[in-house]
């Protein structure tokens, strides 16, 4: 396939899943698909939670949204403009994806394929069935995807580069096991949050897609905020509540019970609103159901900090930074880790 051919299958593609991220009916052949690979995909969706937990209706459908909209002629062709992109090298490139939230590694999938590529895929045993579904659906388009993307159900082998996504523990892991390739390995990191005292109640109500999307498991969740010395935090739990219901995910519940628990028996202060716990610690990185709150006298602390930990944090929201509610809607040059990916492609 050319690379016109590949954006083509792609927009396609955004359209199915920008129906599904609103839940639309079948709207008819000019889909592409027709209504039973339609609904096939459907139910997927409202299924997929019975192999993860995690992985709700509402939050599939959310990953679904946040990547039609990347697929569109205009999002593809703005961000493809600064490459010199080459079908015919075709190397082999192994992505090890992670399965914290759905599709997490869809992006690198792209990458890879329309960098003229082919993608070794190692899915996560958290994440095993929407990425297989999307590539044939993908596959009703063009038949040639297939040649594009392999999907590897044990060890991966036969590679020339590699794009890996875990935890700090299994990165040690990656950089050892990789090191002989051209590779990006990414760690653990966190986001935070850095508050003025003047955002409107509103403003606070949009932080907390930022910290409960996804159920706070994403790397661009929101885990530290930072407040000025007189902030009131009685207007950011009042602003947040809308968000309550997430303690009715018993995942989420079995987190929250258990942190509440051994910090109280630890005789550790808390803030508690009843479905998040807030302590104050400078630990960007908090556990689920938790959120560490930071007061500050003046803005250079912040960015002090901010410098000093750049290699932890994902994204920075604030009236400074990325916009509130914003954290989980990354465009396409938002690469992880701050790490061009089309890049490093590129050159291989």
């Amino acid at each position: 396939m050319i690379l016109k051919e590949k954006k083509e299958i792609l927009i396609k593609l955004g359209t199915i899943l920008d129906n599904l991220a609103q839940n639309n009916e079948w709207p008819g052949y000019e889909l592409g698909i027709n209504a039973e690979e339609y609904q096939d995909l459907n139910e997927l969706v409202k299924t997929v939670h019975i192999y993860n937990g995690w992985f709700k209706e509402a939050e599939v459908r959310r990953a679904f949204k946040g990547i039609s909209s990347w697929l569109t002629e205009e999002n593809l062709n703005q961000w493809l403009s600064g490459y010199q992109l080459k079908d015919e090298k075709r190397k082999r490139v192994a992505i090890i994806m992670a399965g914290n939230i759905p599709l997490v590694g869809f992006h690198d999938f792209i990458s890879v394929f329309l960098a003229g590529h082919t993608a070794v895929v190692k899915l996560s045993s958290d994440d095993k069935h929407l990425f297989p579904a999307i590539i044939k659906t993908l596959a009703l388009f063009n038949e040639d995807i297939q040649t594009y993307v392999d999907i590897s159900e044990s060890k991966i082998e036969n590679f020339d580069a590699v794009i890996a996504t875990g935890s700090n523990n299994s990165a040690r892991y990656f950089e050892t096991y990789f090191s002989k390739h051209p590779h990006i390995i990414r760690k653990n990191r966190n986001s935070i949050a850095v508050l003025t005292g003047n955002e409107s109640k509103e403003e606070l109500s949009k932080l907390g897609e930022d910290i409960f999307n996804y159920y706070g498991l994403g790397c661009r969740n929101i885990s530290q905020i930072w407040i000025p010395e007189d902030f009131i935090l009685d207007r950011f739990f009042e602003a947040i509540y809308a968000y309550s219901d997430v303690v009715n995910h018993n995942k989420y519940a079995n987190n929250y019970d258990y942190n509440k628990a051994v910090y109280l028996m630890n005789q550790e202060e808390l803030l508690d609103n009843g479905f998040i716990l807030l302590k104050e610690d400078r630990s960007i990185n908090s556990p689920l159901g938790m959120l560490h709150y930071v007061r500050y006298k003046d803005t250079v602390e912040v960015e002090d900090f901010i410098k000093e930990n750049k290699e932890n944090i994902q994204v920075v929201i604030g009236e400074n930074y990325t916009p509130i509610g914003q954290s989980q809607n990354p465009s396409l040059s938002d690469y992880a880790d701050g790490v061009d990916t089309m890049q490093f492609l590129q050159k291989l």
